[in-house]
């Protein structure tokens, strides 16, 4: 088994719910909607999630493609998910988190049914986003760092 490769990002709380995200040499701006307490400068990490698992899927879909010899036009996935905001804003004892998430693809492409349908039951079984959302992840806190002024 090769050894598992570490992937890291950071998140720096701005003024109000704003959060300055970063990897590697990249950035952006999390923010919430207004109706939500925030500025609308950005997606929330709930839409962030979803986005994130559209994208990893669009990946893998260019990478495998031509393995299956489907040949990808154009790949469109649109992702929703459902949360009950109580959990949230502890109102009530549901999770916090998404109870569903579902996800559409809309593939362009003139290659056959039976050979998408193989391509897509492989693309949904390595993408490590889905794979993350849909099995138990080992999450824990490794440290609480106090600093002072």
């Amino acid at each position: 088994m090769a050894t598992p490769q570490t992937f890291k990002a950071s998140a720096h709380l701005q003024e109000g719910v704003q959060v300055k995200v970063a990897s590697r040499n990249f950035e952006f701006i999390i923010d919430e909607p207004k109706s939500l307490g925030g500025t609308d400068t950005g997606m929330n990490p709930v839409e962030a999630l979803l986005a994130s698992l559209g994208a990893c899927q669009s990946i893998v879909a260019r990478v495998y493609a031509p393995k299956f010899g489907v040949e990808l036009k154009d790949f469109f996935v649109d992702v929703e998910g459902d949360i009950d905001l109580d959990g949230f804003f502890n109102k009530s004892d549901v999770r916090p988190g998404y109870s569903d998430i579902r996800y559409t693809f809309r593939i362009k492409t003139d290659s056959p049914k039976e050979k998408v349908e193989e391509f897509v039951k492989f693309l949904e079984s390595k993408c490590p986003v889905g794979d993350s959302l849909a099995n138990p992840v080992n999450l824990k806190l490794k440290d609480i760092i106090i600093e002072s002024e």
